[in-house]
């Protein structure tokens, strides 16, 4: 049987930690940031635990994470 392969943007884009959780990005800052509070940017700064039903499709697509 041939390895899997990793899914490559998904590699780029979530992080799977040692219990077994995925972490993801937040979005809303990429760009036009100046338009939007400091505490909301303060808030959004940190990765977020993805929802159990995504979660069990990113680690599909990440076999060996």
């Amino acid at each position: 049987m041939p390895k899997q392969k990793t899914h490559s943007s998904s590699k780029k884009r979530f992080k799977v930690t040692s219990s077994g959780k995925v972490l993801h990005k937040q979005s809303f800052r990429s760009h036009i940031l100046s338009k939007r509070p400091t505490k909301r940017m303060r808030h959004l700064r940190h990765n977020q635990v993805c929802a159990d039903p995504n979660a069990k499709i990113v680690k599909k697509m990440m076999p060996y994470a």
